[in-house]
C-alpha cells in the first residue's frame, strides 16, 4: 500500500441509545410508544393516541404553509381513574419532543365576571415556560464565552490595566500575587500568573469590590376590570429613564464575584428579543396544554347553586382550544396549533355532558384502564426510575444496600390492589403509601445500619402491612 497516496476513511460508530438525541422527524408512532413505555406501564391505547397526534403535528410542519394553516391539532380526551398515567403520558410526550408543557386543572378557572383565574392565563403561563426553556438553551450556548468575559473583568479588578501597574507587585483589591518579582515583572506576565492563580482557586477567599446593579424598584399594582394577571406590566421597562440601572459598590469574595460576573455576562450575551421570538414560535407550533379535571366542569346549567358557572367556563375555554389570539407580556400568541390533552375520571359525568362545541374540538377519545396486580409489579420494577430503584438509591446514600425479593414485590402489589379495591382507587399512587409503610423502620434506622445489606422478603412485607389492611377503618387513614 503506497504511503503518499493513502486514503483514510473515518468511520463513526453510533453512540448508545442514552447518548443519542433522536431527531423529532425520526420518531415514528411506534418509537414514540416505545419511549413512553420506559416511563408508563400499560395504557397502550392512550400511548397510541398521543403518538398519532404527535406524528400528525410533525406531518403538518412539512406541508405547504397555506395547507398547514388549515390543519387543526388532534386534541385528545383521556378518560380514566386517578393514578393510571394520564398526566405522566402527556408530560413525557412533551419532554420527548422538547415542547413547552403546562399542566393545569380546569376546575381552577372561573367564568368571566367571577373572582378567580381567567382561562387566558394558561396561555400566558405556557409562554413563560417556553421563555425559560429557550433562555436555558441559550445560556448553555454562551456559558463558555460568559465565563471568559467574567474572568477578564475580574482580572481587570484585581490588576487594573494601567501603564503604572508594573511599579507595584501588589495589585488592586488587596490580592498578593505569589511569585511576583516586583519591577522586573511585566504587566501581561503578571496578569497571566494571576489568571493561573484564579483558575486554581488560590484567590477564592480574597475580597474584591465590584459594582452590582440595584434591583430595588418601586412596586406598582395596577387593578383593572381584567384583573392583575392581564395587566402584567413591567414598569421599569416602560419607564427606563425614571428607574435607570443604578449601581452600587459591594465587597465580596473572589469566587462569589466570579459567579456574579458570569451571570451578568450571560444576560448581556443573550439576545432577549430572539429568545422571545423563538419561545412564542415554539408555543404556537409545538406547545402542549394538559387540561386536567375536565370532568369537573362538565354538565349543563342547573340555573342556581355553586355550579352555575360550569358551562360558562367551558364556553371560555372553547375559543382557546378552537384557536384565538391571546395578549401576553411578550406579544400576541396564537393558539390555533397548540395541542390540548384533556383528562378526567368522568365518574359522575361523561364526555357527552360537555357542550357540543367543546366536544367537537377533541376528536380523539381514549379510555385508560384501571391498574391490575401485574401492572403494579411492572410499575415497581420496569420504568427507568421505578419505585424500587428510587428507594434503593435513597438508602444507598446511607451506606445501606437494599434488595427486594420477587415475593416481596408481589406482596406489595397485592396489598396495593386490595386497598384500592376496598377503599378509594388512587391507582399507582397507592404504591407510594404502601412502600413508605413497608420501609418505615428501615428508613428510620438506616444511619445506624451503615454497611449492612437488607433483604426485604414477603414475610417482612406481610408483617408490616397485615394488621393495617385487616382493619379497614385504619387503612383508610394510613394507606
Amino acid at each position: 500500500m503506497p504511503n503518499s497516496d493513502a486514503v483514510f476513511m473515518a468511520i463513526y460508530l453510533p453512540g448508545t441509545v442514552e447518548e443519542e438525541q433522536l431527531a423529532l422527524d425520526d420518531l415514528t408512532p411506534r418509537e414514540i410508544v416505545s419511549e413512553l413505555d420506559k416511563y408508563v406501564v400499560g395504557q397502550k391505547d392512550a400511548k397510541r393516541a398521543v403518538a398519532i397526534a404527535l406524528r400528525n403535528r410533525m406531518r403538518r410542519q412539512k406541508l405547504a404553509p397555506d395547507l398547514a394553516e388549515e390543519i387543526i391539532p388532534k386534541n385528545i380526551i383521556m378518560i380514566g381513574p386517578t393514578g393510571v398515567g394520564k398526566t405522566e403520558i402527556a408530560r413525557r410526550l412533551a419532554k420527548l419532543t422538547n415542547s413547552p408543557f403546562l399542566k393545569v386543572e380546569a376546575s381552577k378557572f372561573t367564568e368571566v365576571g367571577y373572582v378567580g383565574r381567567d382561562v387566558e392565563s394558561m396561555v400566558r403561563d405556557l409562554v413563560e415556560i417556553a421563555i425559560d426553556m429557550v433562555r436555558e438553551e441559550k445560556l448553555e450556548d454562551v456559558s463558555d464565552k460568559a465565563e471568559l468575559n467574567a474572568e477578564e473583568r475580574l482580572l481587570d479588578i484585581l490588576l487594573p490595566p494601567t501603564p503604572s501597574s508594573s511599579r507595584s507587585a501588589e495589585p488592586a483589591g488587596g490580592v498578593v500575587i505569589e511569585g511576583a518579582t516586583g519591577l522586573t515583572e511585566s504587566h501581561p506576565r503578571t496578569r497571566e500568573k494571576l489568571r493561573q492563580q484564579l483558575r486554581e482557586g488560590k484567590l477564592d477567599d480574597r475580597t474584591v469590590e465590584i459594582e452590582v446593579r440595584e434591583r430595588a424598584f418601586p412596586s406598582f399594582e395596577i387593578i383593572s376590570n381584567q384583573g392583575v394577571e392581564e395587566m402584567d406590566i413591567n414598569v421599569k421597562d416602560m419607564l427606563p429613564n425614571i428607574f435607570g440601572q443604578r449601581t452600587k459598590k459591594r465587597k465580596m469574595k473572589v469566587n462569589e464575584a466570579f459567579e456574579y460576573l458570569i451571570q451578568e455576562e450571560e444576560q448581556r450575551l443573550i439576545d432577549v428579543e430572539q429568545v422571545t421570538r423563538i419561545a412564542i414560535d415554539r408555543v404556537e407550533n409545538s406547545g402542549i396544554v394538559f387540561l386536567d379535571e375536565i370532568d369537573k366542569i362538565a354538565g349543563r346549567e342547573s340555573g342556581h347553586g355553586p355550579d352555575v358557572s360550569r358551562e360558562g367556563v367551558q364556553r371560555d375555554i372553547l375559543p382557546i382550544v378552537e384557536g384565538t389570539t391571546v395578549n401576553t407580556r411578550y406579544g400576541m400568541v396564537r393558539t390555533d396549533h397548540v395541542l390540548f390533552v384533556a383528562a378526567g375520571a368522568f365518574h359522575v359525568s361523561k364526555p357527552s355532558d360537555l357542550i357540543p362545541e367543546l366536544q367537537g374540538r377533541f376528536p380523539i377519545r381514549v379510555e385508560l384502564q384501571s391498574l391490575t396486580m401485574e401492572d403494579f409489579i411492572k410499575i415497581l420494577t420496569e420504568p427507568k426510575s421505578s419505585l424500587v430503584k428510587q428507594y434503593t438509591a435513597l438508602l444507598e446514600t446511607e451506606g445501606v444496600k437494599l434488595e427486594f425479593t420477587r415475593e416481596a414485590l408481589e406482596e406489595v402489589a397485592r396489598f396495593a390492589f386490595r386497598v384500592n379495591e376496598g377503599t378509594e382507587n388512587i391507582g399507582a399512587r397507592r404504591l407510594h403509601t404502601i412502600m413508605e409503610r413497608v420501609l418505615d423502620e428501615i428508613s428510620f434506622d438506616a444511619p445506624e445500619r451503615k454497611g449492612q445489606q437488607i433483604t426485604v422478603d414477603g414475610d417482612y412485607v406481610r408483617k408490616m402491612l397485615t394488621d393495617i389492611v385487616k382493619d379497614q377503618d385504619l387503612s383508610r387513614y394510613i394507606l
